[in-house]
């Protein structure tokens, strides 16, 4: 598995600033993390639950995460079209640009 991508610039700046914010997100993390799902299938499972929220930054940060992890393109895309059902149309299509934004051009 690749190490993840840097965090953005902004990211590092707020945590530069509210270091105790930083530590307890660290904490959350890991405690999320204990338990039988293998990194990958939290690594889907994460981005899975940021589309459903709709959070464009966390789509953009899942799909880096997920394609450091060495999870494909086409997998990321199959999340989006499973949400479909379940989102609608016009927001499947947005969280479609936003996985977009964040991978390579093929």
């Amino acid at each position: 598995m690749d190490p993840l991508p840097a965090p953005p610039k902004t990211y590092q700046r707020f945590i530069a600033r509210y270091p105790k914010l930083r530590e307890a997100w660290d904490c959350l993390h890991e405690a999320g993390s204990d338990g039988p799902l293998t990194p990958r299938e939290v690594r889907l499972l994460k981005l899975a639950v940021s589309i459903g929220a709709l959070r464009e930054g966390a789509v953009h940060s899942g799909v880096r995460k997920a394609l450091a992890a060495g999870i494909a393109r086409e997998e990321i895309e199959q999340l989006v079209a499973l949400a479909a059902g379940t989102l609608g149309m016009p927001a499947a299509v947005a969280v479609f640009s936003w996985c977009e934004d964040a991978m390579p051009e093929e």
